[in-house]
C-alpha cells in the first residue's frame, strides 16, 4: 500500500532524479516493487508516462535503454516496471490469488510515485508491452480502461478474447481470484488499440502457451493468435455499434525478439507513432464510444511489403 503525501515526502525527492539518464528505483516503502525510469530534458510541465512491461525474461533495463532515445524525442517520462519472477509469478494475468502479488495494483503504485515524483500523468498512461508483458499491458487495460489512453500490444502469446462465457483469463467473466475487477468491453474497446506481431513469430518456442484449450480458440502461433484477436475485437465493436478500431501490423522480418525487433524492425518507433502522433478524444455517452475523428495514423505510412498484409482478416 502508498504511504500517505505527508510520509513520502520525507523520503523521495524529486530533484534526485538526473533528467538524461536512466535510473533504477523501488516505491518508497516497498522494496520488493522496483522499476526504471527515465525522464527526458525535453518535456513540459504536464507530460505523460509512457510504461512498458517487460516479457518473461524480465529484461526491464532493456525496455528502458532501447526506449530512452524515444522518450527523449517525444518528452514523455519513460517507465520500465520490474516484475520479479519470485513475487509477481502470474503478472501477465495480472497478479491472480495463488500466483504472487498483484501486478495491477503494483503498477498503480508505480505510476501514482511517478507523478508524484515528475509531475507526468497517471491518471491516462500509455501502455505497451512485448510477449509476456503485451499479456499484462492488454488485460490491465481490460480491468481498467480508464486509467490508459492509448494500447500497444506487441508479439502477446495469447489473449483473453471478448468471451462473455468464459471466465479470466481466457474470457471476460471475472474470476474470484482477482478480487474487485470487472470488465466493461464497452469501455475497454474506446480504447485505441494496436497489435504488432514480427513475420516470423511463428516458432513454437518454450515461452508459448501450447495448451489445446489456446490452440483451438486462438491458433498456433503468435502471428496468428493476434490477427485473430484483432478481428474479434472489431468484430464485438460492430456488434455494439461502437466506433473504435483494433490494428493489426506486421513488422517485417523478424520474429521473437524484441531487441531485434527495435533494431531492425523499427518496432519503437512505430509503437511511438501509433501512440503519440495523432491525438483523438474519446468519450462515453450513454455507455457508447464516440470519437471526434476517425483517423489515419502516421505509423501506417511506414513501409510495409503489401503482399505481408494480404489475408490479415480471412
Amino acid at each position: 500500500m502508498t504511504q500517505p503525501v505527508s510520509t513520502r515526502e520525507k523520503v523521495l525527492s524529486p530533484e534526485s532524479i538526473e533528467p538524461g539518464k536512466i535510473h533504477k528505483r523501488h516505491v518508497s516503502g516497498d522494496a520488493v516493487l522496483k522499476y526504471f525510469i527515465y525522464i527526458p530534458e525535453n518535456r513540459s510541465t504536464y507530460t505523460s508516462q509512457f510504461v512498458s512491461v517487460h516479457g518473461i525474461s524480465r529484461n526491464a533495463r532493456e525496455h528502458a535503454e532501447l526506449f530512452a532515445p524515444l522518450a527523449e524525442q517525444y518528452g514523455v517520462v519513460l517507465v520500465a516496471p520490474v516484475f520479479s519472477k519470485r513475487h509477481f509469478g502470474d503478472y501477465q494475468r495480472l497478479g491472480r490469488e495463488g500466483g504472487g502479488r498483484r501486478a495491477d495494483h503494483a503498477l498503480q503504485m508505480i505510476t501514482e510515485e511517478i507523478e508524484y515524483l515528475t509531475g507526468a500523468v497517471s491518471s491516462k498512461i500509455f501502455l505497451t508491452g512485448f510477449s509476456g508483458g503485451g499479456q499484462f499491458a492488454h488485460r490491465y487495460t481490460m480491468a481498467y480502461p480508464e486509467r490508459v489512453q492509448r494500447l500497444a500490444i506487441c508479439a502477446a502469446g495469447w489473449y483473453t478474447c471478448p468471451d462473455e462465457s468464459r471466465r479470466f483469463p481466457f474470457g471476460i467473466v471475472p474470476t474470484p481470484r482477482l478480487k474487485g475487477v470487472d470488465f466493461d468491453m464497452q469501455k475497454f474497446l474506446c480504447v485505441p488499440t494496436a497489435v504488432f506481431v514480427g513475420q516470423w513469430d511463428i516458432m513454437h518456442d518454450p515461452g508459448l502457451n501450447r495448451s489445446a484449450r489456446i490452440q483451438q480458440q486462438q491458433g498456433f502461433t503468435r502471428l496468428e493468435r493476434g490477427r485473430r484477436w484483432v478481428a474479434a475485437m472489431n468484430r464485438v465493436a460492430m456488434e455494439h455499434d461502437i466506433d473504435a478500431s483494433c490494428r493489426f501490423t506486421i513488422i517485417p522480418g523478424v520474429g521473437h525478439d524484441f531487441r531485434r525487433a527495435m533494431k531492425n524492425g523499427q518496432l519503437g518507433l512505430r509503437v511511438f507513432r501509433y501512440l503519440f502522433s495523432i491525438s483523438t478524444n474519446r468519450h462515453f455517452t450513454n455507455g457508447t464510444c464516440l470519437a471526434s475523428d476517425r483517423h489515419r495514423l502516421e505509423s501506417d505510412r511506414i513501409p510495409m511489403n503489401p503482399e505481408l498484409a494480404t489475408g490479415l482478416f480471412s
